[in-house]
């Protein structure tokens, strides 16, 4: 393919061929046509399969590939990514973790109680030893 002839596609039409009989990779903003490659690949065809439907730049680059695999990739080579499509990456925010209340007891029952337990333990501890320096 010639580079006048160059093809844009959308990150979700590239998503799309995501199986052992039609397998493309987005990486770096290209895409690559790797359907005849998969049982070639050195990893399998499943490493490749699961690259599929995502942005598979930080999986090929973790990888460390030789010059040599770099150079083959051109013969896959489509076409390149329209990079308005591209999925951002978002920062994962953890759930906060819920407090876990089995009876339900509500919740500013529980708050008092955390309160008034300690306080009444220590007022106990307080009358145990005035009573036994009473005796």
């Amino acid at each position: 393919m010639g580079n006048d002839e160059k093809k844009v596609y959308t990150y979700a039409e590239v998503s799309t061929h995501k199986d052992d009989k039609d397998c493309w990779l987005a990486i770096d903003g290209k895409v690559y046509d790797v359907t005849k490659f998969l049982l070639d690949h050195p990893g399998g065809p499943e490493i490749l399969l699961a690259s599929t439907g995502i942005d598979a730049t930080s999986d090929f680059e973790d990888i460390g590939h030789s010059s040599t695999a770099k150079a083959m990739m051109d013969d896959y080579y489509i076409g390149d990514i329209d990079s308005a499509t591209i999925v951002k990456n978002f920062n994962y925010t953890e759930p906060k973790q819920l407090h876990y209340n089995q009876d339900k007891t509500p919740e500013f029952i529980i708050g008092l109680l955390k309160f008034l337990v300690p306080l009444a333990i220590m007022a106990l501890a307080v009358g145990v030893r005035k009573y036994s320096k009473s005796s």
